[in-house]
Order: structure tokens, then sequence, then C-alpha cells
């Protein structure tokens, strides 16, 4: 359980406001299933967000932990962009799973009744072939 002092991590509506390149690159790790985000919560109120970056056995970096800017992960949180998770707790932090909120679909249109084409008028033609006919 989170201490009582610890500030209430919520989510807040959406809004469509543009992505700068920090934000951009923040919402590309934390949509990547690959990289588990997560943010961690002091009972002081100090929150980090970071990441398990794997060992990379080509350049030989990574196998540590990669901490992304609070700024922006903060203004995606704001703008309804990523989401908490269910708390994890202990004597000394709060930890919260951090998820991309994928965009609600559009309600479907209702699609309007195919219109038929017109009739063509078939009575003259007939008339004139019966006529032609009889003559």
């Amino acid at each position: 359980m989170p201490p009582a002092d610890a500030p209430r991590l919520s989510d807040a509506p959406r809004r469509n406001a543009p992505l700068t390149r920090a934000e951009a690159d923040v919402l590309r790790i934390v949509s990547d299933a690959s990289h588990p985000v997560f943010v961690t919560v002091h009972p002081n109120g100090r929150h980090r967000y970071s990441y398990w970056r794997p060992l990379d056995s080509v350049t030989g970096r990574g196998g540590c932990y990669v901490a992304l800017p609070t700024a922006e992960c903060d203004q995606l949180r704001a703008t309804g962009r990523i989401s908490l998770g269910e708390p994890v707790a202990d004597r000394s932090r709060t930890t919260y799973r951090v998820r991309a909120v994928r965009p609600q679909a559009a309600p479907p249109r209702l699609q309007a009744p195919p219109v038929s084409p017109p009739v063509p008028a078939t009575v003259p033609v007939l008339a004139a072939r019966r006529r032609a006919r009889a003559a």
C-alpha cells in the first residue's frame, strides 16, 4: 500500500496535443513490449520512470536500468497517452507498470442503405416492339 502522503498518480483525460520528439521517443519505448517500463514513487513524492535495457552482444552495451525523462513521461500521463498499472508497494517505494494507451477506435459509422439504380423506362420500348411485331 502506498504511503498516505504519496501523490496520487491517476490518469487524466485524453487530449489531442502534438508530441514532441522526446515524447515520441518515450512513447515508442513504452509501446515496445520487449522493454517493460516502470515508475517508482518514493514516500517524499519523487518518482522515476525506467526500463531494463538488455545486454547487446554486438556493441557490448546494456545490461542496466535506463531512466526516462520524467517531464516527458509526466506530460504523456497528463495527456492520457500512457497509464499506470496496479501498484506494488514496499516500505521504501511504490512501483507501477507503465503502459501505452491505445487510441480508442472511432465509433462505427452507420452505413446508409444502398441506393438502387433508377429503373429504366422499359414500357415505351416494349410498346414500340409490340407495334413493330404487329406491323
